[in-house]
């Protein structure tokens, strides 16, 4: 394909997003970790709903998951389960988190855990572990994001100078609207991408079958490749037990970007409208599946399974829908990739730097502002244009670390018991064990090294939160009557009843 159109139409993407995310400042100043962090807490919930379903479908969407339908077949829709589990999740716990959030004063995620166990060292150590997952996730959305500027221009934009190019777009708009700029990008990169899936999609179908019939796609890998239609997938290189552990880590897994866009909301009940709409975004992912199993048949001999989707648009495709799809595409990187620098930048400022060299809260708002362009240039670019691994498996990856902070969130929700001793315990424990099962032995007897970090972290957590203090009474008690409130009503009228018998004795 040699047209211009969709390296101009990618790009045109790349410019209405910058303008929309300086816009979004919109005369608030951001000045503190607020308005910056989490946006004055003032979103809505259409924005909020585009806000998470924009950021939780990522590159994964246009690129991974078509990737992984194209070489493994139907172990792709591990992502249903991990999809609806998202929407639950955000449910439950969301309301409870801007609770939290409003009437504490959190702006992160670890200065959550920090007041939850009245401890700065443990808000740090959360926050360090968490920034390993969110930097590999970051990771991926760059790599995708370059790689669709390499592909749109033909090759003449390297993904070197692609990685440069989207990660400075981001930062500009970053530095000035913060939170409120994630919020306007990504709904309208949230919008663009389900218009541009189902389009791509619903085209390709009916350029490999003559009609829209998507059972005619897969009736015809039934006949020629049965193996794709059977778990845990098509190659020999994932088992079973891989594939249902990869689901179990990806679960318990509370990335700190989601948990500060519940933050954003205008109020819990915003996040409960937002969440119960959320099943009806995550169908923008079906259609770039199909396309990645018409690949299997009509695309044999790629070499690298996530471009399977780029690939047959530009050799079957329109000129203009090329162009849209690199724009969705694109559009779907970025708007991950933003949260979790943002989030990184933020946490580390806020729940490291801040505590360990007494900053205060308004050198800490300007600092982690530029903090975002060290995150940036010195650890997301230089492991972008490595390119390392598949980027379902950076994900996974970046996951398994991420879940090892657990423990903290058993004992926010569930467990007044839980200590910071124990917790921290817990995470060290869980994190060596993932480190080691992911750089030296890979994920032995075919378990994700995750879930072996999280089976010695959670029965550490528990044996130490048995035998250390556990937190103040007090402390406990305002989480849990956010938490658990019918469980602190129960126990308030047993307390009662015992001391009425008390006296009455």
């Amino acid at each position: 394909m040699n047209s211009l159109w969709p390296l101009v139409i990618t790009l045109g993407y790349v410019a209405v997003t910058m303008v929309i995310g300086l816009k979004a400042r919109a005369g608030h100043r951001m000045d503190t970790l607020e308005q910056w962090g989490v946006a004055g807490r003032s979103m809505g919930p259409v924005t909020l709903y585009l806000l998470i379903a924009a950021g939780s479908v990522s590159a994964y969407t246009f690129m991974g998951a078509p990737g992984w339908a194209y070489s493994k077949g139907v172990a792709v829709f591990y992502v249903a389960i991990y999809l609806a589990y998202l929407a639950l999740v955000a449910w439950y716990f969301g309301p409870k988190v801007w609770q939290f959030g409003e009437q504490f004063g959190h702006v992160t995620q670890a200065s959550a855990i920090a007041d939850r166990y009245q401890s700065p060292a443990l808000g740090a150590l959360a926050a360090l572990v968490m920034s390993v997952g969110s930097v590999a996730y970051a990771v991926l959305q760059t790599v995708g994001s370059a790689y669709i500027l390499f592909v749109m221009s033909g090759g003449t934009i390297p993904v070197w100078l692609g990685v440069i190019i989207v990660l400075a777009c981001i930062a500009v708009y970053l530095y000035i609207s913060g939170q409120r700029a994630i919020g306007r990008t990504n709904a309208f990169q949230g919008a663009l991408m389900l218009v541009v899936a189902w389009a791509v999609g619903l085209w390709a179908v009916h350029s490999a079958t003559g009609g829209l019939n998507m059972a005619a796609v897969f009736e015809r890998i039934q006949a020629e490749h049965g193996e794709f239609l059977t778990l845990p997938g098509a190659r020999g290189d994932m088992s079973f037990s891989f594939w249902t552990t990869s689901i179990i880590v990806s679960m318990f897994s509370f990335m700190p970007p989601v948990w500060t866009q519940w933050m954003c909301a205008s109020s819990a009940r915003t996040i409960r409208r937002s969440a119960t709409w959320l099943p009806t975004y995550y169908v923008v992912i079906l259609p770039m599946v199909i396309v990645g199993f018409i690949g299997i048949y009509s695309l044999p001999d790629l070499a690298r399974a996530d471009t399977v989707v780029l690939e047959y648009a530009m050799a079957n495709l329109p000129v203009v829908l090329v162009g849209l799809l690199g724009a969705g595409t694109l559009a779907a990187s970025m708007s991950s990739s933003e949260p979790f620098i943002h989030s990184v930048a933020l946490s580390i400022t806020k729940d490291v730097l801040q505590p360990l060299f007494k900053l205060s809260d308004a050198f800490t708002a300007k600092l982690a502002r530029w903090l975002l362009l060290p995150v940036m240039a010195l650890v997301i670019a230089p492991l972008a244009i490595a390119e390392p691994g598949s980027l379902v498996m950076i994900l996974l990856v970046g996951l398994g670390f991420a879940s090892q902070v657990l423990p903290a969130f058993i004992g926010m929700f569930f467990w007044p018991r839980a200590s910071k001793l124990g917790v921290m315990a817990g995470i060290v424990a869980g994190f060596l064990v993932t480190v080691a099962f992911t750089t030296v032995w890979s994920h032995p007897l075919g378990i994700h090294a995750g879930f072996w970090g999280l089976m010695l972290n959670l029965p550490v957590f528990i044996g130490v939160s048995l035998i250390t203090p556990a937190t103040q009474a007090d402390v406990v008690e305002r989480f849990f009557r956010i938490a658990a409130p019918r469980g602190f009503k129960r126990l308030g009228k047993q307390k009662g009843s015992q001391a009425a018998s008390t006296t009455s004795r």
